[in-house]
């Protein structure tokens, strides 16, 4: 596991930077705006089973839509529910869009460090919003169907950086409190971004912006490493 960087905000404290060698973005949320579109997909995917709204847990972005139904449905019916609901969210698309920042910063890091996609969605939903959001699908996209736990458990993470394959630290960008606390149990410094859940709920990360025009990525000069700046 790479070490966790020292807080370099202390005596700036608007700033937070840190050197990294690799980056990790979850999706949604971060690097594609799809809150409405998914809070729509649950409410149809309640209808389908007759169950009321407050059967869908407060914190619902950042977990695997698998994981949530296990708690709403018996046993038997989990798997295929999960697939109906997957195949709804590869194809109702309308709405999603880039978050704001992300085309620019991703064109920054590409080249300069390695970067990859860790989600709580299938594959076929990653490409898909990707697509409709105009975004690359990086050579590093790690998918639910790539881990045996979910976010919050640290395994999609440390998936991703073995796939990476860097040696130094890898900077995790996140909008939930469960991927944070995957991230952070996998060893990373934690970029959260406040686009799907308030500052208060995101306090575990290392720093908190309102989007990806926060954050800069400045390439190593010769024998240096790369740096990542945000501004809170």
């Amino acid at each position: 596991m790479a070490a966790r960087t020292p807080l370099d905000h202390l005596a700036q404290p608007e700033t937070w930077s840190t050197t990294l060698a690799g980056i990790l973005f979850d999706l949604d949320g971060t690097l594609v705006d799809s809150t409405a579109v998914v809070e729509r997909q649950w409410a149809t995917f309640l209808a389908w089973y007759g169950l009321p709204a407050s059967a869908l847990p407060k914190q619902l972005h950042g977990k695997r839509a698998e994981d949530h139904i296990r708690g709403m449905l018996p046993a038997d019916q989990v798997a295929d529910a999960a697939a109906r609901l997957a195949a709804l969210e590869a194809s109702d698309l309308a709405g999603v869009r880039a978050v704001t920042g992300a085309a620019a910063l991703i064109d920054a890091v590409d080249g300069v460090v390695p970067w990859g996609i860790v989600t709580s969605g299938t594959l076929a939903v990653a490409t898909a919003r990707l697509a409709a959001a105009g975004l690359p699908t990086p050579s590093v996209l790690v998918t639910a169907e790539d881990v045996r736990a979910g976010k919050p458990d640290p395994e999609p993470y440390l998936t991703g950086m073995e796939r990476l394959g860097v040696g130094g630290a890898v900077v995790v960008f996140e909008d939930a409190p469960a991927g944070i606390r995957s991230g952070l149990d996998a060893g990373c410094p934690v970029v959260a971004l406040t686009t799907s859940h308030p500052a208060d709920d995101l306090g575990e990360a290392d720093v908190v912006v309102p989007d990806l025009t926060a954050v800069a990525l400045t390439a190593p000069a010769k024998d240096d490493s790369a740096v990542l700046t945000a501004i809170q």
